[in-house]
């Protein structure tokens, strides 16, 4: 096992030297002057060649590229993300405010995609062309077409008709203040839940059906094992492998920001700021926080394929 997660670790590293590179190259793509966005287009065309020029040295923007990209790379060395472009605030500092508000979102919204898409998926396998295998195939395409953004933003009008709901306007963390955190989180958290359920459910359903029809489930019914014991220690477990790595795709992309969720909401999570960071060409920030999101990606990933040995004893890693 130890072998086995050394060996993963070290693949990581050259996946997360080509996140860099890709980051990086983008990042210097797109169109848009980061001078430009600061002053404003009136602001931008009344600064000289000059103080232009000093600006970008300023934002160590004037250096040549490969001397940028090893700077960069030495301060992700050094355990340093620097500073925000515009506002001068430390990113480190705001990956730590905003990045446990994205990371308890993303955490209860898979919370709640098992809670319910599993329950739906194997009544549903068990119920095969039942009407309630039809509502709950029905619910579940349903939810799938539905766009999370556009649920949310429902939600946020009926909210603030029905009970007058403001949206936060700084982030407060559970540590802080439990309540007030939980009553942030809860509302982008059902709506992403719900979405990914439906993903869980129809995953679910389809391994669960192929399961039960294996021939030691058989075996273990014609030796009048009831169906309920059958079904937890013997089908449920190996029907439970695929199940999970959609789960851990779906919150490692989670973990990279809801962002059209927390928009709607106005939840101050790590989505947000990456938005309005590219938005405004904040390059250091835009760079650090899409990192930190592949390496999130990349430990769950991690997690979910060790997670396996223990679902499944079959399954041994050396």
């Amino acid at each position: 096992m130890q072998k086995y997660i050394a060996r993963r670790i070290l693949l990581t590293i050259p996946t997360l030297i080509g996140v860099t590179v890709i980051i990086f190259v983008v990042m210097r793509v797109i169109p848009g002057d980061p001078v430009s966005v600061v002053f404003g287009m009136e602001g931008f065309s009344s600064i000289t060649p000059k103080v232009r020029a000093k600006l970008m040295e300023d934002l160590g923007l004037a250096d040549p590229v490969v001397i940028q990209y090893l700077n960069w790379m030495k301060d992700i060395g050094t355990g340093k993300l620097g500073e925000a472009m515009l506002r001068g605030d430390p990113i480190s500092t705001m990956v730590l405010r905003r990045g446990p508000i994205t990371a308890e979102i993303a955490l209860l919204a898979t919370l709640i995609s098992w809670l319910v898409g599993l329950p739906v998926g194997i009544v549903s396998a068990l119920m095969p062309n039942s009407k309630t295998d039809l509502v709950a195939r029905f619910l579940s395409i349903l939810f799938l077409a539905i766009p999370s953004f556009w649920l949310a933003l429902v939600v946020v009008v009926a909210l603030i008709d029905w009970f007058g709901y403001k949206s936060p306007i700084i982030p407060v963390q559970i540590w802080e203040n439990p309540w007030d955190n939980f009553q942030m989180v809860i509302g982008p958290a059902i709506i992403v839940g719900l979405g990914i359920s439906a993903f869980i459910a129809r995953m679910s359903r389809s391994t669960l059906l192929e399961v039960i029809r294996e021939d030691y489930v058989r075996t273990a019914r014609a030796k009048g094992l009831s169906e309920q014991l059958i079904l937890m220690r013997h089908s449920l477990a190996n029907a439970l492998l695929p199940v999970l790595t959609l789960s851990g795709v779906l919150l490692g992309a989670l973990f990279g920001g809801v962002v059209a969720v927390e928009r709607s909401f106005g939840v101050p999570g790590l989505g947000v700021t990456m938005v309005d960071a590219a938005v405004s060409r904040d390059i250091p920030v835009v760079q650090n926080l899409v990192l930190v999101s592949a390496v999130m990606f990349l430990a769950v990933n991690l997690l979910v394929d060790l997670s396996y040995a223990w679902l499944d004893p079959r399954i041994r890693y050396e």
